[in-house]
């Protein structure tokens, strides 16, 4: 237990160290696109896993994002896996808080070819909306993204991985089908203080938001000891076409007031750490840092730190 203990000492400083993290919308971690995936042809893996993990996020604005996961993974046959994640995400900051179950995320992995050197594999899925993104403060005035518990949009998931012992490659689409219900317009915020304003003014508007589609390309070396395992990777995600909103003239938009169009590239560099206790049971620790993002961010999905910790139990 002085490992596990050790492990979250380690989450306590990293959750306030200067760092920024991955901003994705969600497919980075399903399926075959999650980081740090299990490989190993002496042990067989079992049919069942329930991980719990704890999230930390803090935002370039005031916004702290607090998730809570289970993440449930059934084989359905040797080659067929189903994934199931449920959190509950909370939000405090200068505009409100918030709290609420977050969107469920479902995945069909299956492995498509399997030798003594590398596994390929292939996922489908998808998000479900638990909200339609348009929780209000305590006023009744809508909250920006950052706020939201849910990307208030259905989303279907694509993806296709290459694992060995020492690397990771996968890539992956998530493609949103509708747009949200999100009424957040700073030209509306009921406020005359200028100095309230002018911070109000920094979020983007994001009124009946319709994300653009994210492909993600993941790059990843692992290091795989008896109980630890360390990986080191890249995560480019690229949003190809624009996010459009609803300005306050009633005209859909793809750029802010600057020009600034909501599609491009988001880079980071992500750092896993992960002990096992035994056959059963082990623990991960994930930080990740922002190395370039996107200009226009409806979505709220910039995060200046992220950090988790899991704990994985496998029967």
């Amino acid at each position: 237990m002085r490992v596990g203990a050790l492990f979250l000492f380690i989450f306590l400083l990293t959750t306030r160290a200067a760092a920024q993290g991955c901003s994705d919308a969600g497919f980075c971690t399903m399926g075959a696109m999650k980081p740090d995936q299990p490989y190993n042809k002496r042990i067989a893996l079992k049919l069942r896993t329930v991980d719990l993990s704890f999230y930390r996020g803090t935002t370039k604005l005031s916004p702290v994002i607090y998730v809570a996961n289970l993440d449930f993974n059934f084989s359905l046959n040797s080659r067929t896996t189903l994934q199931l994640k449920v959190p509950y995400q909370a939000v405090q900051g200068t505009l409100g808080k918030t709290s609420s179950v977050g969107d469920i995320s479902i995945c069909f992995t299956r492995n498509i070819f399997s030798s003594d050197r590398f596994d390929l594999n292939l996922s489908v899925g998808g998000k479900i909306p638990t909200n339609n993104s348009n929780l209000t403060d305590a006023q009744g005035a809508p909250l920006p993204m950052y706020y939201q518990t849910s990307l208030g949009t259905y989303d279907a998931i694509a993806g296709i991985s290459l694992i060995n012992r020492r690397w990771l490659i996968a890539t992956g689409i998530q493609i949103p089908l509708n747009a949200n219900g999100n009424q957040f317009d700073w030209n509306r915020w009921p406020t005359t203080d200028p100095g309230s304003l002018d911070y109000i003014k920094r979020y983007h508007n994001a009124t009946d938001l319709r994300r653009g589609v994210d492909v993600m390309l993941r790059v990843e070396r692992n290091f795989r000891l008896s109980r630890f395992n360390f990986s080191a990777g890249l995560l480019p995600i690229y949003r190809i076409t624009s996010d459009e909103i609803t300005n306050f003239q009633g005209i859909r938009v793809t750029k802010d007031a600057q020009g600034n169009e909501g599609k491009g590239l988001a880079l980071s560099w992500i750092l896993t750490a992960g002990y096992n206790f035994n056959a059963q049971s082990g623990v991960r620790l994930l930080v990740g840092h922002k190395m370039a993002q996107r200009d226009f961010n409806p979505d709220g999905l910039t995060r200046e730190l992220v950090s988790s910790i899991s704990y994985s139990y496998r029967f």
